[in-house]
């Protein structure tokens, strides 16, 4: 009886590990990586621009094919769960569909998406790209919005290889803006840097996606709220009339305050040289109201 006993303690004491160790089994089978953007870019050079954090996903190791890509693409756009990072995808973003061609994951993804252009576009390309090619059986990656392409990116397909990082060579030229973010008390500050323009940048573009990515300085906040984007910039006879999406209206909380973000983004915009007054558009055309905020005025370099 002693015996027995003994042998059922030994037992007791036993199973505990080895459950701890079959969960661990199990998480690593179930572990993936998410790949996302540093939240301080300003901070984060070449290749840090994009980093992963490893997620698991419950049943992940049994899924194959398409039901793997839409699960990873799902759990993608959730964002992090790591504060250093940030998600590259405009609020509202979600997975219309997902189909598998010959390697290719075609991802189909709501409007908010179509919001992206420059380099906030190529960044979220490649974390959903980076993401999927791990699975084996995606190869590359095609990503549209409602079944449409985006018809301003130079590629429409994307693979894990075509990721090249940007270096001091590729710099076309520089730029000196003044951006405007809200210091400690709410109050708008202006911060003088100088941007990089790679090929196919242009001022207007470089200063917008910089304004999106936020401050480098500690201290400072953006004064755009979350899922805030701009569609086009274009410059006319010193006027640069800026296109903002009236879809993303419904997605901001209902007591957001666009005012702050339209005069940021105004001062930034006429600290440059060749710009001597903003206008702002909706869907490409004048209106009285950006959510709360008026924006039939025209916003002249002198405003600040």
């Amino acid at each position: 009886m002693r015996k027995l006993i003994l042998c059922a303690l030994a037992l007791s004491l036993l199973l505990p590990g080895c459950a701890y160790a079959a969960r661990q089994s199990q998480a690593a089978e179930n572990a993936c990586a998410l790949y996302y953007v540093e939240a301080d870019l300003g901070a984060a050079a070449g290749t840090d621009a994009v980093r992963a954090e490893t997620a698991v996903l419950d049943g992940f190791q049994e899924l194959e094919g398409l039901d793997a890509v839409e699960r990873l693409t799902q759990r993608l756009l959730r964002g992090p769960e790591d504060e250093t990072l940030k998600s590259p995808f405009p609020a509202g973003t979600q997975l219309i569909a997902a189909r598998l061609e010959d390697g290719c994951a075609v991802i189909d993804l709501t409007y908010p998406y179509s919001t992206l252009s420059g380099i906030s576009l190529t960044l979220a390309d490649y974390c959903i790209t980076l993401t999927l090619t791990q699975l084996p059986a995606v190869s590359s990656v095609s990503v549209t919005v409602r079944g449409q392409e985006l018809a301003y990116r130079s590629t429409q397909s994307f693979t894990a290889e075509d990721l090249l990082l940007s270096s001091m060579e590729d710099v076309v030229s520089t730029v000196p803006v003044t951006l405007w973010f809200l210091d400690a008390s709410g109050a708008l500050t202006g911060t003088a840097q100088r941007l990089d323009l790679y090929e196919g940048d242009t001022q207007l573009s470089a200063l917008v996606d910089a304004l999106e990515a936020g401050p480098q300085e500690r201290g400072l906040t953006s004064a755009l709220p979350d899922g805030f984007t701009v569609l086009t910039t274009q410059l006319s006879d010193g006027v640069c009339y800026v296109n903002l999406p009236g879809a993303i209206l419904p997605s901001f909380p209902e007591n957001t305050d666009m005012q702050p973000a339209l005069d940021a983004l105004a001062l930034s915009l006429t600290s440059l040289e060749a710009v001597q007054q903003v206008r702002y558009l909706v869907d490409g055309e004048p209106a009285e109201w950006y959510g709360s905020a008026p924006i039939a005025q025209t916003y002249p370099r002198d405003m600040g």
